[in-house]
């Protein structure tokens, strides 16, 4: 017999941050998307994306300060 139902496949947090540096970016490829969705639980990937988003706004709000001249 041939089970038809894949199992969920476990991620590892290097694969996650790639998962949602990828899905940040645009380029999220299908496959990792569906895999991704098959997760039982959702929270790695809203933190590591709560962090990649602080980071980021971080970045911006240093380009911009070393940019604006301080008066």
């Amino acid at each position: 017999m041939h089970d038809t139902e894949q199992k969920e496949e476990k991620v590892t947090i290097w694969e996650v941050v790639k998962s949602v540096f990828a899905a940040m970016l645009g380029v999220q490829s299908d496959k990792n998307r569906q895999r991704d969705f098959k997760q039982s639980s959702m929270l790695p990937y809203i933190l590591v994306g709560v962090v990649f988003v602080v980071l980021f706004v971080m970045g911006l709000i240093g380009v911009v300060s070393l940019i604006m001249p301080n008066e």
